[in-house]
């Protein structure tokens, strides 16, 4: 095999998981944008995305600054060297992760130094299987950390919130699906996907679940009775009010994909592999004596690209309500819940690594009055060696709620930024202090990153790329206040009417 094509097919096939939503996954999104309702926050949201969707494509820039932990899945005809490709995946990996396609995501479990590379004990993970055919058939997700940390799984029985029991049955299976939609809320980037694994254990439960987000959003399952679940849970989860970002809205669920496997007679396991809207998937067919693209998947009917949204930019109906740090806490008082903010000026990026070092350590900066914002963004240099943000969009906010509250008495922060809201610490703090949540539209890395003009400084880089803090000029960024200085808390309250319409759903109807 010429390993020089292979490598160019591997980079090729990273290059346009990443940056190129594929066509099923962007009829979906379409098909959830025309039935949400005008001037919602929902509606705003699903016009970012789609504007969004259009930059990445673009700018062949990441649709999601979180570019995930990537998962090979290899098909290789008998005889062909799979050690030569692991060999190849790791340079092609490598490679875009240099060229800013990537975002350097590895990181040593015990030490927490990132390799900047995306290599590591373990990364890639790469999973071969032999075939009697006598081509190559290369499968990637780019599975980012928000909705991964929403899979769940569940061991019947069981009893679950809203629904009560769920027994080792098709019925119990249907409500633990039913209950891994609702758990999601809005952290996962929804409106989602979901993947389910029935059978099998632990690991390799986990595993079919991911396996079905490789199937075709429109495809039909072939088992009658999980066919008609597949259609039951969208159609249902649908009905809870969870919406895009979590805000509320028609769009909770895109798709659902159901495989099953046999299990032995003392486990039943069912095993959810959460998606979220940028539903980075693709695989190709690879000649196996040249290295080359034989064929690319997931390229069947119409492509939207999105185009008019672009141009349209923000459809936000009402009033906005301008910010610029440093923030007094009056102007944080005057804001409430459902307020769309634009922020030009200054803000910090802070996550995980930030939070933790913030609690023992004095600011790198002075942080009184400033925004923080829970971001992981991909970096680049451009020719004069300056820092470039190529993508930048929020991180799931509920990690840092052990040190939120605290940090920002500590230091006099006004507003935190992110996606998925928080909890009641967070909101504890913000009634007590003074100060606000900001919800950013989660995914939408390349929309954000136009907003950043410059980058200003950086501070504890050694932490890596992600966890950093970077120092941003910004202009026109926008957000939703959905957490005010009054004990208001737009996820609480969609994450209540939401389990009160899960309840609705106990008794099997389908």
């Amino acid at each position: 095999m010429n390993l020089a094509n292979l490598e160019q097919s591997i980079y090729n096939l990273v290059t346009e998981t990443s940056t190129n939503l594929p066509k099923d996954v962007r009829r979906a999104i379409k098909k959830a944008k025309d039935a949400e309702n005008a001037g919602t926050r929902a509606a705003m949201s699903l016009d970012t995305i789609a504007n969004n969707i259009f930059m990445a494509d673009d700018n062949v820039s990441p649709i999601c600054q979180d570019t995930g932990l990537p998962t090979f899945k290899i098909k290789t005809p008998v005889g062909v060297n799979q050690i030569e490709i692991k060999e190849m995946i790791k340079k092609a990996i490598a490679t875009t992760t240099g060229d800013a396609k990537l975002r350097p995501n590895a990181v040593d479990s015990l030490t927490g130094k990132n390799s900047g590379d995306n290599l590591g004990d373990g990364l890639p993970v790469v999973k071969f299987e032999q075939w009697e055919k006598d081509y190559i058939e290369m499968k990637l997700i780019l599975k980012g950390g928000g909705c991964e940390n929403k899979n769940i799984q569940y061991s019947l029985p069981t009893e679950l919130e809203g629904l009560g029991r769920a027994g080792r049955d098709l019925d119990g299976i249907r409500k633990c699906i039913l209950h891994s939609v609702y758990q999601a809320q809005g952290q996962g980037c929804s409106a989602g996907f979901i993947g389910v694994g029935i059978g099998g254990d632990r690991s390799s439960g986990y595993d079919l679940a991911k396996e079905q987000l490789f199937r075709h959003v429109d495809d039909v399952n072939p088992n009658e009775d999980l066919a008609k679940l597949e259609q039951y849970i969208v159609e249902k989860s649908n009905t809870f009010g969870i919406g895009t970002m979590g805000f509320g809205g028609e769009a909770t669920l895109l798709g659902c994909k159901i495989g099953v496997m046999h299990r032995i007679p003392a486990s039943f396991f069912v095993s959810v592999a959460y998606n979220c809207w940028a539903y980075r998937r693709m695989a190709v067919d690879i000649n196996a004596e040249t290295g080359e693209i034989m064929n690319w998947h997931y390229q069947d009917g119409e492509k939207i690209g999105f185009e008019e949204e672009a141009k349209a930019g923000n459809t936000q109906q009402g009033e906005v309500v301008e910010l610029t740090a440093p923030i007094s806490e009056e102007k944080i008082r005057s804001l409430k819940v459902g307020d769309v903010v634009k922020i030009t000026g200054r803000m910090y990026t802070g996550r995980d690594a930030i939070h933790h070092h913030l609690m023992s350590h004095d600011a790198p900066v002075d942080l009184d009055g400033q925004i923080i914002y829970h971001c992981g963004p991909v970096m680049a240099k451009d020719a004069e060696d300056n820092w470039t943000v190529k993508a930048a969009g929020p991180t799931t906010s509920i990690r840092e709620e052990p040190y939120q509250g605290d940090i920002m008495k500590k230091f006099g922060i006004r507003a935190v930024m992110g996606k998925g809201g928080m909890g009641p610490k967070t909101l504890a703090a913000l009634e007590e202090h003074g100060g606000v949540y900001l919800n950013a539209i989660g995914g939408a890395a390349q929309y954000y990153a136009d907003c950043i003009k410059s980058v200003d400084g950086v501070d504890l880089l050694d932490f890596g790329i992600p966890e950093a803090m970077w120092h941003l000029a910004v202009e026109g960024f926008t957000a939703v206040v959905t957490m005010d200085s009054h004990g208001n808390s737009l996820h609480a309250d969609v994450q209540k009417s939401s389990l009160e319409k899960l309840a609705a759903h106990a008794d099997r109807v389908f």
